[in-house]
């Protein structure tokens, strides 16, 4: 198929672009920074903003599908800036469908749109949205993953990915965070990060997208729904945590525990002086992250596995390993182990 991939640039979308040109299919990709990746991998890459509908519409000519990971994601910051991404953006896209009769579209959303407080265990796609997001993010893609499954017709078939904690080697997001707070050889988890959460490595996801996509078209079993998808392997919190830390090299990272009210406090703290001060930047800490990180979050998958016909092939140890590969090869390259970006 002639593919429109949103976010090629990213970290997601980048590997998502990886797996289509190896499906054999033609990939154009539309993000607003230049990749060098991409053009080795023989994708074309369109720049531009998801903003600009005239723009989105225009790479999406003759196009078959669009793959649609592109997102402004995070915890913090103006509202407006994520509606412009998340929600006008998936707007433009379906006009994009719309404009081309595209028939395809994969989303990409997120588990957050069902938070809910006190976690999540075993749940499946017949939860509700939440009434209460916590986070802009969260605001702006609820009613995206809404208009998105509800353009599904006759002639365009639709169908959203809830991937949950994507990590893996090139990660900009949670693995360096892991990281930059493991190198003080502490790192302090809400109970002792004791509580079950699921995560889903790189390229499983991408290779849940592409299942997705080759499943999928007006009338499919897969059209008009949501599916989350993750390794499949709900582990303790501090498992995930002090294995990134090791596959980094930081030697003997502990583990102190705190209580979840201690760091429910901070976050409202940190929150409270970073807007009084008007600070722009994220905070450290935020009531929503001490949430997720003192509550478990894992999924029920059956209906990917069954529907997608998609199983999650690199198991969390494998991951583990794959990520300590690439700081050591990375390190014996360039020095000291740093994080970067593939894409």
């Amino acid at each position: 198929m002639r593919i429109l991939l949103t976010g090629g640039g990213g970290f997601l979308g980048g590997a998502v672009a990886k797996r289509l040109v190896e499906n054999g299919h033609s990939v154009r990709s539309f993000s607003r920074g230049h990749y060098p990746a991409l053009e080795a991998l023989g994708v074309n890459h369109v720049r531009g903003d998801l903003g600009d509908r005239e723009a989105v519409i225009a790479a999406a000519k003759g196009r078959d599908a669009i793959v649609h990971t592109a997102a402004k994601a995070g915890v913090w910051g103006d509202e407006a800036e994520y509606r412009r991404a998340n929600l006008h953006g998936t707007r433009n896209v379906l006009a994009a469908c719309r404009a081309h009769q595209v028939p395809r579209l994969v989303y990409t959303s997120t588990p957050s749109v069902v938070h809910v407080d006190g976690g999540i265990e075993g749940g499946d796609e017949s939860l509700p949205y939440t009434d209460d997001p916590k986070t802009p993010y969260v605001a702006t893609k609820i009613p995206a993953e809404r208009e998105a499954l509800g353009a599904d017709s006759d002639r365009l078939g639709v169908v959203a990915l809830r991937p949950h904690l994507i990590w893996g080697p090139g990660d900009p997001h949670l693995v360096p965070r892991v990281i930059a707070r493991g190198k003080r050889g502490r790192i302090a988890l809400p109970n002792g990060g004791r509580q079950l959460v699921d995560t889903i490595y790189i390229d499983n996801a991408a290779d849940a997208h592409v299942a997705a996509l080759e499943r999928l078209g007006p009338g499919a079993d897969v059209a008009g729904k949501a599916y989350f998808i993750s390794n499949d392997e709900p582990v303790p919190l501090r498992r995930i945590v002090l294995g990134v830390l090791r596959a980094a090299g930081v030697d003997d990272p502990k583990v102190v525990p705190i209580p979840r009210r201690v760091a429910r406090a901070v976050g409202a703290t940190l929150e409270t002086v970073f807007t009084a001060a008007r600070i722009q930047r994220e905070p450290p800490f935020t009531r929503f992250v001490a949430e997720q990180l003192s509550t478990p979050h894992w999924f029920d998958i059956s209906a990917a596995k069954r529907d997608l016909e998609w199983r999650p092939a690199v198991s969390i140890d494998e991951g583990l390993a794959r990520l300590a590969d690439a700081f050591a090869a990375e390190r014996s390259n360039h020095g000291p182990a740093r994080v970067s970006r593939a894409f």
